[in-house]
């Protein structure tokens, strides 16, 4: 017996009914040997990880563009609290966490240079639109490794896909990190807003606070523990009367909603306030003019992108997308300045 079937017989005798095993994953796009150390998904966790498109996340926006400080998120930094916050729930829960952190290290590999900004200035040119979502996947399936993708089993691929609200993942460690997801970046994001003088702690509402905890520490704990002991009712519920009506992964019907009234909060206080946005549209120029001068210049994108455009039929504009979304801030700043901001230029002599 190798050390990987040894593991899948220890997930079969231990993890929770809802967790998902790796001896029943849909596969992979394209069949490979098994290692003999390693199930599946620990597999797609470690790929993801030493990717290009994962490092690139450490500099790229949050919520807060070019921000003074190094102590404000990144794009990387959300990702691991993302992941640090469902790993933890997932471990009580008895899920699998090997499938919990591969889908939350994933799900935001698709994100653009200046954060949500950047993503709508990319949904508003392409035709067919931009959602990082989607591009997440994209950049798993088709952009890493030169063109050939990291061939992830369905259900990673699945998660990252089905992470954003409007969506549902289907398996419980994919709506665990789309849970997560929230937890950590309404709270996060409150840290960041303090830090960055736009809010204070007593501006958050007396009855949220009161409801869900007076800082970030304490929101945290409450929101994980709520998640964990709901869940826990929910399952055991579930198993007893075998109802269909209830989730799994859940919230309490009272701290979701005071959840989602300080997300509303967060977007009136925080994520439209003027001086957290202050640099948006010059963000949003910025690549929409890298976009047009890419269509107009298509010969000068990297031979991976030209390959797709002239062996795969894909489309420039996707393809212009593709190359932009990976770009971090920094070297989208770097281009901009290439093309378009006038060099010193020196004579000799007088």
């Amino acid at each position: 017996m190798t050390i990987r079937e040894a593991i899948e017989d220890m997930e079969r005798e231990t993890l929770s009914p809802y967790a998902t095993l790796n001896e029943h994953s849909r596969g992979r796009e394209r069949d490979e040997p098994q290692c003999d150390i390693r199930p599946l998904f620990q597999r797609d966790r470690d790929r993801i990880l030493h990717c290009k498109s994962f490092r690139r996340l450490k500099n790229k926006t949050q919520v807060f563009l070019t921000p003074k400080g190094d102590h404000y998120r990144t794009r990387l930094s959300h990702t691991l609290e993302v992941s640090q916050n469902a790993r933890t729930i997932g471990k009580a829960l008895r899920l699998n966490e090997d499938l919990v952190e591969a889908i939350a290290l994933g799900h935001d590999l698709g994100h653009t240079p200046f954060g949500h900004a950047g993503e709508r200035t990319l949904n508003r040119l392409c035709e067919g639109g931009f959602v990082h979502s989607e591009q997440s996947v994209r950049i798993v399936e088709k952009l890493e490794k030169g063109g050939e993708g990291l061939n992830l089993t369905w259900e990673v691929r699945d998660g990252i896909l089905n992470h954003q609200t409007s969506k549902m993942p289907s398996t419980a460690e994919g709506k665990l990190v789309r849970l997560s997801d929230k937890i950590a970046y309404i709270n996060h994001d409150i840290d960041d807003a303090i830090r960055g003088q736009i809010i204070c702690e007593e501006d958050i509402p007396l009855e949220l606070r009161k409801a869900l905890g007076r800082s970030t520490k304490e929101r945290l704990d409450h929101l994980i523990h709520d998640v964990i002991s709901t869940s826990l009712h929910n399952m055991d519920v579930m198993d007893k009367e075998c109802r269909n009506d209830l989730e799994p992964i859940a919230m309490s019907k009272d701290v979701q909603e005071a959840m989602f009234e300080l997300r509303r909060f967060m977007f009136a206080n925080v994520y439209k306030n003027p001086i957290a946005k202050a640099e948006e549209t010059k963000a949003q120029l910025m690549l929409e003019q890298l976009f047009v001068y890419y269509s107009e210049h298509i010969e000068i994108l990297p031979a991976q992108y030209l390959r797709m455009i002239d062996e795969d039929g894909e489309a420039e504009d996707r393809v212009i997308c593709d190359y932009i979304a990976g770009m971090t801030d920094q070297y989208a700043v770097t281009k901009f300045n290439q093309y378009f901001m006038p060099v010193a230029w020196q004579v000799d002599g007088f």
